[in-house]
């Protein structure tokens, strides 16, 4: 995208590749086939961000639906497949706690592209969103739990706090980007998302946040 310094999309960049780390990182048995699946997504997407394919905000359904339907259709797939839930049964529990810090750099990207006039006020901490609140608690649970100062329910009530924080900015950036049923940011659409490598958030950073949520509360639930 023109006309942005280049640390922004560095940071993006940077948050992305952090992201998947924590995720492999959370299951050392997995770890290769996480970073291989990863990184072919990441190189596909950036290929078809780069072509100018989300661009057309004017196709129906928008186009960045595939860059967000299969993510979701995996999460659910690991769930409902024995494999699947072997994989989630692996995970980490405080590997997952920990990997929230990759929301402090997402949300300055965030307020960046906003000075930069790419996305609306409304999805920064100056405006509705508040997910940074996610990233800076959690080194603070992480640290908690690990030192067993904290038992399952401050787990589960963070956890559930967390994630209605990411269906909020989820929900605001998808009804302020430019599409038929936009109703937020109409001064200053949410157009970052369609653009490598800010496609990374929607394709990889959320899915993988939020799989990382569900899956904390499926452990600590059964615990």
């Amino acid at each position: 995208m023109e006309h942005l310094p280049f640390y922004i999309a560095l940071v993006m960049g940077l948050s992305t590749f952090l992201c998947v780390f924590f995720l492999a990182k959370a299951s050392p048995e997995y770890t290769t086939r996480i970073l291989i699946i990863a990184s072919a997504w990441l190189v596909l997407q950036a290929l078809v961000s780069a072509s100018g394919f989300y661009a057309d905000t004017q196709a129906m359904p928008p186009r960045l639906l595939l860059a967000i339907v299969p993510p979701i259709l995996l999460i659910i797939g690991l769930f409902v497949t024995k494999s699947g839930r072997h994989f989630i049964d692996k995970l980490d529990l405080k590997t997952l706690t920990l990997l929230h810090i990759v929301r402090i750099p997402v949300e300055l990207v965030l307020f960046w592209l906003y000075l930069y006039k790419k996305v609306p006020e409304i999805m920064t901490f100056e405006g509705q969103n508040f997910d940074i609140i996610s990233g800076i608690t959690a080194p603070i649970v992480y640290y908690l739990y690990i030192k067993e100062r904290i038992g399952t329910g401050i787990m589960l009530m963070w956890n559930f706090m967390c994630l209605v924080l990411l269906i909020n900015i989820v929900s605001t950036a998808i009804l302020s980007a430019p599409f038929a049923f936009q109703q937020f940011g109409f001064e200053q659409p949410n157009i970052a998302v369609l653009y490598f490598p800010f496609n990374w958030l929607p394709c990889c950073i959320v899915p993988i946040v939020l799989f990382s949520h569900v899956v904390a509360i499926k452990k600590l639930m059964e615990e």
